[in-house]
């Protein structure tokens, strides 16, 4: 029942696609200052290897540039085939790569509409898919390995913007992630998944010309949140203290979905 022994992640792999910014950023910090060797993906190859570097030199550890495109089958086959070359096995796998396409109802496109699917939806399911061989390889019930599926609160409120696609594909993640845990627990790996709200990053800050103070003003915490916050919920559900926890989303919102009534979201 110690502490350091319930949430110890010294000495695991863990891959973070979309790890070079946002959230994927803060959740690959918290892995590297806890001894996690991590790997993390992105389709701009320099910008991705500059960032391994710098968080490399901040926080410890190993952090390993793995530069491709998780939207097409393709890019998933080269970045399993990548990280084959280097690893025999996984214990941690944290699915954050997301997009996301706002437009107004009768100006909605297919391709926003396919681009945030495939990348949300499809491209979640079939990296799982093709890495579950390596997550399950050192697995035990006693000490399974992990899946954390980041989805948002705006899968389930309703988004103060026009953005249907993502909304919809963020529901499917928190569903695929139950029906997920259902299949992959007799494989002993254990699927989750995270609803962040408000988190600063490129996404939110784009629709609201980084300009946080309405949206902290708007949260029952008076905040957006913080790497510690996504960070902390992360180690807890890859760590010893997780393992009894499956197909679960909780969401990290400061009280968002709480709150009745409440549609000023998204993340």
């Amino acid at each position: 029942m110690d502490i350091n022994s319930l949430f110890n992640l010294q000495g695991k792999t863990a891959v973070v696609t979309g790890g070079s910014r946002g959230i994927g950023e803060m959740i690959t910090a918290a892995f590297l200052a806890n001894g996690v060797k991590t790997y993390i993906t992105a389709r701009k190859a320099p910008a991705l290897i500059d960032k391994a570097s710098e968080l490399t030199d901040k926080f410890g550890g190993e952090c390993i540039a793995v530069p491709c495109d998780l939207s097409t089958n393709g890019g998933i086959h080269e970045f399993v085939s990548e990280l084959q070359s280097k690893e025999t096995s996984l214990d941690i796998l944290i699915n954050n790569a997301g997009a996301a396409w706002a437009e107004p109802l009768m100006e909605y496109s297919e391709s926003g509409w396919d681009k945030v699917m495939d990348l949300n939806v499809k491209s979640l399911f079939f990296l799982t898919q093709q890495l579950t061989p390596m997550l399950a390889k050192n697995a035990s019930f006693e000490n399974p390995s992990k899946v954390v599926n980041i989805g948002s609160i705006d899968g389930i409120n309703t988004a103060a913007f026009e953005s249907f696609a993502y909304s919809a594909s963020k529901a499917a993640v928190h569903h695929l992630t139950k029906v997920l845990a259902a299949r992959l627990i007799k494989e002993k790996i254990v699927v989750n998944a995270i609803a962040p709200g408000p988190f600063p990053s490129n996404m939110l800050g784009a629709a609201v010309a980084h300009d946080y103070s309405i949206i902290a003003a708007n949260n029952p915490s008076q905040r957006v949140g913080t790497a510690e916050d996504i960070g902390g919920l992360t180690v807890f559900l890859c760590s010893r203290a997780g393992n009894y926890t499956v197909g679960e989303t909780i969401t990290c919102d400061g009280g968002l979905v709480a709150r009745a009534g409440h549609n000023l979201s998204n993340s």
